[in-house]
């Protein structure tokens, strides 16, 4: 994808989209990511209701602004973002900006903002929301991974229905924020963060948060697309079990699931009760995480032994039941950073990793092997991360944190030696994962390297022009493969079950469910 096409630096551009029953929805979800339209279009009668879904972690308030995945459930349904991408183009289309403006040079943007849109609480949206929502992300204390994109924005100003933002350097990834930035209203941020209240502008109305238990949201009457939503509610449970989680959709007390277990998504896709979709963004990438102040994982051949010693295909089949591809690089096929000789370059060579080791002096290394209890691939993953180890010389003992409890520690960057989890960003703008996501942030990231090198190959992307980009993505996946503080194991795309009366939702890029157009048949 050419950054013109992306961010129009080097032409200013300007589209101008115009914009334009009920129900309730219960939605089941697991903890990876979100997938394509359930059914597609139909032509029977849209029907009104309360949909019911479910999925495995909780969601986390407060974590809304850090990007986290048990908030991919609701994040889109309670608010609304400036623009949205084309998921085959990545070409921007509006949402809350009707049209924009970038400068030649990159360094200043002009918005139209959509004029006939409210908050839930009956207050008009305005430029002073979208600047709000800016400093919100810039705030450190929000623990965005999006912080180092809006950062690059020095100042804002608004009038009427127009926004003029003035950017510190021309960014690559400018609408990768875009699509990720919830607009939110600074009157009710604190009952945001603590759940009791999320005011925002989407299609749904916070109704109720039972922590641990479920979510409820309401048909927002006011909503700026006129006649949507379909649907009267949407009721989240959360189903701590992923059997039960699959039982659950199996009785029909949901009618649509998130991330079930590869395992019961592959024995689903030919149930004619059911629809089986697999998300197009291509986002969840699974991966075995080193923390380069834990010795021996200090040393980059020690990473790079694991790297060979971890058998991918045997995850990608065991775990992901085949969905997917096992992968040394964190961009999958769709990305401009993607090669193939990169993405096999640690094929599972469990004698290379015996002789690097020796070499290093190293026999019956002890570690402690963490993983994120909130999604189901995790655990039967760990337990072959720590079975492979085992028979190269590294003997694990595996130790499990809630997902509240995990990310915490990934963002403190105080994980143990190693861990399991799963990481997004790598299917927008190759800048965003190397400035943004917590994995892989140059500047600060759960593996706690810190190299001038790597701010410096950081940079060159978050500035790439159209010419330098493809020379400036193969030193990033270069220096990536050398240093393996991540290494990334499997793709496995996000997956979608749902009843076959539920039809035409959709996400977008960052996997936040899109129920605009959904309906009951």
């Amino acid at each position: 994808m050419a950054i013109e096409d992306l961010m129009q630096q080097r032409v200013s551009r300007r589209w101008v989209v115009k914009a334009g029953a009920a129900g309730t929805l219960f939605l089941l979800t697991g903890c990876t990511s979100a997938a394509n339209s359930g059914a597609g279009t139909s032509s029977g009668p849209k029907k009104g209701g309360t949909l019911h879904m479910a999925q495995v972690p909780d969601i986390i308030p407060s974590g809304l602004f850090g990007q986290n995945f048990p908030n991919t459930a609701v994040g889109r349904l309670v608010y609304n973002t400036l623009t949205e991408y084309d998921h085959k183009t990545l070409k921007p289309n509006p949402s809350l900006a009707t049209s924009w403006q970038l400068a030649g040079d990159g360094t200043s943007l002009t918005l139209e903002l959509r004029k006939d849109v409210k908050f839930h609480s009956g207050r008009p949206f305005g430029p002073g929301d979208v600047i709000f929502s800016i400093q919100n992300i810039q705030d450190p204390k929000r623990a965005s991974q999006l912080r180092s994109t809006a950062a690059v924005i020095t100042d804002a100003s608004g009038s009427g229905s127009t926004v003029k933002l003035r950017l510190s350097h021309a960014a690559s990834n400018l609408f990768d924020l875009f699509e990720i930035m919830f607009i939110v209203d600074k009157d009710t941020l604190p009952d945001m963060l603590s759940g009791k209240n999320l005011n925002g502008t989407g299609p749904f109305v916070w109704k109720q948060w039972n922590p641990g238990d479920s979510v409820a949201l309401t048909k927002n009457p006011s909503y700026w697309k006129p006649g949507r939503p379909y649907l009267d509610g949407v009721e989240l449970r959360i189903i701590p079990q992923a059997q039960s989680l699959l039982s659950s959709l199996q009785a029909q007390q949901t009618e649509l699931a998130l991330g079930l277990a590869p395992k019961d998504y592959v024995g689903l896709k030919n149930n004619p009760a059911f629809t089986t979709q697999v998300a197009d963004t291509g986002d969840a990438a699974y991966y075995v995480g080193c923390n380069v102040k834990v010795p021996p994982f200090d040393r980059k051949e020690v990473r790079q032994a694991v790297a060979y010693g971890v058998d991918k295909e045997r995850i990608l089949k065991e775990v992901f039941s085949g969905v997917g591809n096992a992968t040394s690089i964190p961009w999958p096929k769709s990305s401009p950073a993607y090669t193939d000789t990169a993405a096999t370059h640690y094929s599972y060579n469990p004698n290379k990793a015996k002789q690097i080791l020796q070499s290093a002096g190293l026999t019956n290394v002890q570690a402690q092997l963490a993983f994120n209890s909130g999604s189901p691939p995790l655990s039967p993953m760990a337990q072959i991360v720590q079975f492979n180890l085992q028979q190269i010389g590294i003997t694990t003992q595996t130790v499990s944190y809630d997902a509240a409890q995990f990310i915490q520690k990934l963002q403190a960057g105080t994980l143990p030696g190693l861990w399991v989890n799963v990481h997004g960003f790598s299917q927008l703008h190759p800048a965003t994962l190397i400035v943004s996501a917590f994995p892989f942030n140059a500047a600060k990231n759960a593996s706690n390297l810190n190299d001038p090198v790597y701010v410096d190959l950081a940079n060159q992307a978050f500035r790439a022009s159209e010419s330098s980009a493809k020379a400036v993505y193969q030193k990033v996946t270069d220096y990536l493969l050398d240093q393996q503080f991540v290494i990334d194991s499997v793709i496995s795309p996000g997956t979608f079950v749902s009843v076959n009366k539920f039809k035409n939702f959709t996400y977008n890029m960052f996997d936040y469910l899109d129920f605009d157009e959904a309906y009951l048949a």
